[in-house]
């Protein structure tokens, strides 16, 4: 029979791993079989750089951690086997993106799953995200699109002002 106090430790362990889940914006399952400890090292830095948490966890703790939080019960099926763990607190993208780019240069592991927004999504989940160009570049699209429509109503205006003025709208000023 297990000690108390042992139980007490895990039980706080999950809770530690549910703060973490709650937290997240993303996170990404992966097996991290076949790795060398200087493919880790690097992995890690690239990750800590974009502020990506990277950790080994039990996925029995991980699984009652996502039960506490009230995870979809299919994340199950990705914690099988060895399994890492990408927590992205401050960007949904960067934990996918990052691990893509280095499976990609390495041909090593495999990305099984994980969560974004607290859904459970699968691996093509999470390399559809990883493919997401960057929140910046969004916001500049969005602003770009938006600015369309007003410039060229702009246009329009200035072009009807000179053809009803007979001039130009810097003359009509004068």
């Amino acid at each position: 029979m297990a000690n108390a106090s042992i139980i007490q430790m895990k039980e706080q362990h999950v809770h530690e791993i549910a703060d973490r889940v709650k937290k997240a914006q993303s996170i990404v399952f992966f097996d991290y079989r076949g790795l060398t400890v200087d493919e880790v090292t690097n992995l890690r830095v690239e990750m800590r750089k974009a502020g990506v948490e990277y950790i080994v966890l039990k996925n029995s703790m991980v699984e009652r951690a996502c039960d506490e939080v009230g995870i979809d019960a299919s994340v199950k099926e990705m914690l099988k086997g060895p399994s890492a763990f990408a927590f992205g607190y401050d960007d949904a993208v960067a934990p996918a993106k990052i691990l893509k780019d280095f499976i990609k240069k390495v041909k090593k592991c495999t990305i099984k799953g994980g969560i974004v927004d607290g859904t459970v999504t699968d691996a093509k989940g999470i390399e559809a995200l990883a493919d997401l160009p960057p929140r910046e570049v969004l916001i500049a699209r969005l602003l770009g699109s938006m600015m369309s429509p007003i410039s060229g109503l702009a246009i329009a205006l200035d072009q009807l002002a000179k053809k009803l003025g007979g001039g130009s709208t810097e003359a009509a000023a004068e």
